[in-house]
Order: C-alpha cells, then structure tokens, then sequence
C-alpha cells in the first residue's frame, strides 16, 4: 500500500514538474523575457530621406502631453543634426480639430515659441481654448495679429496638413497621446515604456539602434 502512494506522489511530482517546464514562461531555465517598452510599426512607415525622424503624437487637451513637453523639449536640444523631431496634432473626433488647426496656424506663422504656452494656458491656467472663438482671443492676447491668424487658421495648407495628421495617425495606429514614433518602425508611450523620462529614453535608444545600422 505505501509502495503504491509513493508510485502516484512521484508521478504527480513528474507530472507538475514537466508542466512547469514546458509552460510558455519558462525556456531553457531563464524567465520571460520583460515586456518590450515599443511597439513595431506594421507596416513601416516612409520617413524623411537622410535623417532619423521621430514624430510625437499629441493633443493640446492632454494632461500627459503637457507633463512630456518641457522634457521634450529639452531633449530636443541635445539630439545629433540628423535627427528630426516632427509634432503631430492629433484630433481622435470633431471637438479636437479646432487645436489641432491652432498648432498647424502657430506654425504657418513662425509662432510655435507659444507651444508651451497652450499647454500652460489650459492646463495651469485653466482656459478653455476649444473654440475657434476662443482660441483667437487668445493667441491675438499674446500679441499675435489677429487678422492674420484669422487668415490662416482655416486656410488651404492648415487644413491640408491636419488632413495629413489623420493619416498619420491611422498609419501608425495610434490609440492615446503622447506617443512617440520612431524612425517609422517603432512607438512607444509612457503606458508602453513605464513613464514620461522612460518614453525619452527609449525614443533616444530607438534612435541610436537606428543610426548604428
């Protein structure tokens, strides 16, 4: 009898030691692998010719693009001159358009010394810029002309290039911002690389595994 309960407790020992062994988190006696912190873009995008190009996915409306801003920034200053950082206004549904056009018209008249400063209105100051309206008070009371502004903000190029943002978007398949793409291969997020700094350093290692090959 105690032959026999032996015989079944060294076959139920065998029999969870080979399940632990053949399970998926288990290879060749070293443990998963970490989660990647990027994604890969499938399929590759086109990127500008002769330079790493890193496009940032974002919204004026978002708390998380306004926190990544001023490490963007910086960061930024320190990249080598062949790598080119874009911004890409992202509008997910129709109340997103109006910021959207707001960035493309800042930068139709050479005034993206505001970016940080629609950041900082709506985020720390609290106004609601998301209305055409709205916005042109504001951007005529940090002394842009206003005539101008009005001139740009639903001419042909502004509306043509959030045109192209949306296809950006859909291209890359982006699902929240602030996202980061990568030489047209990769994207990463704080969600995907574990934080604002971490989603940098993993663009600024993307970048430099590019510029390697």
């Amino acid at each position: 009898m105690k032959n026999v309960m032996l015989m079944r407790a060294l076959g139920m020992w065998l029999a969870a030691m080979a399940l632990f062994f053949s399970s998926p988190g288990f290879t060749q006696g070293m443990p998963a692998v970490a989660k990647a912190k990027y994604l890969e873009v499938n399929p590759v995008q086109p990127t500008e010719p002769g330079k790493t190009e890193v496009l940032e996915f974002f919204s004026y409306a978002c708390s998380h693009c306004a926190v990544l801003e001023p490490l963007l920034e910086k960061w930024i200053k320190k990249l080598p001159s062949d790598v080119t950082v874009k911004f890409v206004p992202v509008a997910f549904n129709a109340s997103m358009k109006p910021l959207q056009q707001l960035f493309y018209s800042l930068e139709a008249l050479d005034r993206l010394d505001l970016h940080g400063k629609v950041f900082n209105a709506i985020h720390e100051e609290k106004k609601r810029l998301f209305t055409k309206t709205d916005i042109i008070t504001w951007v005529a009371a940090q002394g842009v002309d206003r005539a101008k502004f009005e001139s740009v903000y639903d001419s042909f190029g502004v509306v043509s290039k959030s045109g192209r943002a949306d296809q950006l978007v859909t291209a890359y398949k982006v699902q929240g911002t602030p996202s980061m793409a990568v030489g047209g291969r990769f994207l990463t997020s704080p969600s995907e690389a574990g934080g604002y700094q971490e989603t940098i350093d993993v663009s600024d290692s993307l970048i430099r595994q590019l510029r390697a090959k």
